[in-house]
């Protein structure tokens, strides 16, 4: 079987796409016949312009082969990224021309990279298994500006709509999306493979070594209009200097905003870190009180499930959320000693941290279930039976 699998991010980019994509190569690899080949078409290490990494343009590991292409310098500014992935797009086109493939995988946060999927397959007359985490048509509509919107919005349906229509199987990572695609493609099955735990936070301690007079608030993330932490990040610092630092890893669109706002309103305990790499990660997670996550107050978040959720479950920490829909009932249902406010709230935010016990609890039960070795295990396999489904028959037995 030839295999073609189309990734954005890739090891050693610093993202959940990165992550979640190298969990799925690697839990595919034992799965591969001597005789099978795969292509990963994904790009030089570009998420943040403050967290770089090299890689080889070309590794081979195996039957394994990925091509990392390179990107014109870009910032997080629609645009920008449009100029990026259009880059993408047409050096994956003219790399896969005059090659056969019979399977090509695209996970996708943004669109355009399952159009690419739905387009090469289409032209290689391939089977299509997409991975969808995200509804980038859905989240336009919120951020996007009025008059931008219904300039682009109706291209971006049509083209949802085309690389749906075309997939023969479709993973959605949270539940929460499954009535969007369900009302445009009411004939598609639907998988729900999660974001879940990497190894690097398993079997990892995370206790506090040492005890401060203020307590320890981390944010680790992107910084953008998504996470709407300009809005939220300065008043409740402000309001808690004498009790909380605020520690923010990450960059992002609105990190410049959110500065912006941090002066004007004069916080002194809120420090910014550039994003880090993981061992430096668990580092600032060992160090901290309380681990902080937020999604802005936009109509196409109540679907989301973010992968910070897990991440976060993993290191046993107190966690306090201000997100809402499928989100925020999931957190209530399977994260023990986590709460809910409400996004863009402070005044909730005050009221939820007080319910918060701040002694850190063991969640071993949901590390079991939503460890990502496990999950994407469980989805190679169904992918792997694309072509033929006595193979999913098999492994299920």
């Amino acid at each position: 079987m030839k295999i073609l699998i189309l990734t954005f991010y890739y090891k050693p980019d610093l993202c959940a796409g990165s992550f979640r994509s190298s969990a799925f190569i690697n839990a595919l690899r034992p799965l591969l016949k001597d005789n099978d080949s795969v292509d990963v078409i994904t790009t030089m290490p570009n998420r943040y312009n403050t967290f770089r990494r090299e890689a080889d343009p070309v590794e081979v590991n195996g039957n394994i082969n990925i091509i990392r292409i390179q990107l014109p310098l870009h910032k997080s500014g629609f645009f920008d990224q449009a100029r990026a992935f259009f880059t993408y797009f047409i050096k994956t086109v003219k790399y896969t021309k005059g090659r056969g493939y019979d399977v090509v995988f695209a996970t996708s946060s943004r669109l355009f990279t399952a159009f690419l999927g739905a387009v090469i397959a289409k032209m290689k007359h391939a089977r299509l298994y997409l991975d969808i985490r995200d509804i980038f048509t859905d989240t336009m509509k919120s951020l996007l500006s009025a008059p931008v919107s219904w300039a682009v919005l109706p291209i971006f349906l049509l083209v949802e709509r085309f690389t749906v229509s075309k997939a023969d199987k479709i993973n959605l990572v949270s539940e929460g999306f499954r009535g969007y695609f369900e009302n445009i493609a009411p004939e598609k099955e639907f998988s729900f493979f999660t974001n879940g735990i990497d190894e690097e936070f398993t079997g990892v301690s995370f206790e506090k070594e040492s005890t401060a007079d203020r307590k320890i608030i981390t944010y680790a993330g992107n910084i953008g209009q998504g996470q709407g932490l300009e809005k939220i990040i300065p008043p409740i610092a402000k309001m808690t200097e004498h009790e909380n630092e605020f520690r923010l890893i990450g960059d992002g669109g609105m990190r410049s905003v959110l500065e912006d706002n941090l002066k004007k309103q004069g916080v002194t305990n809120v420090v910014l870190y550039d994003p880090v790499g993981r061992e430096e990660l668990i580092r600032f997670y060992r160090q901290s009180d309380y681990l902080f996550l937020h999604l802005n107050d936009c109509a196409a978040f109540e679907k989301v499930l973010p992968s910070k959720i897990f991440e976060y479950a993993a290191t046993g920490k107190p966690i306090i959320a201000g997100v809402s829909g499928f989100a925020g009932k999931f957190i209530r249902e399977n994260v023990e000693n986590a709460v809910v406010f409400d996004h863009c709230d402070h005044e909730d935010f005050l009221r939820k941290l007080k319910l918060l016990k701040s002694e850190g609890k063991r969640r071993d039960e949901f590390v079991k279930q939503y460890t990502s070795s496990v999950i994407m295990r469980q989805m190679a396999r169904e992918f792997m039976g694309i072509n033929d489904p006595q193979i999913t028959q098999i492994f299920a037995d």
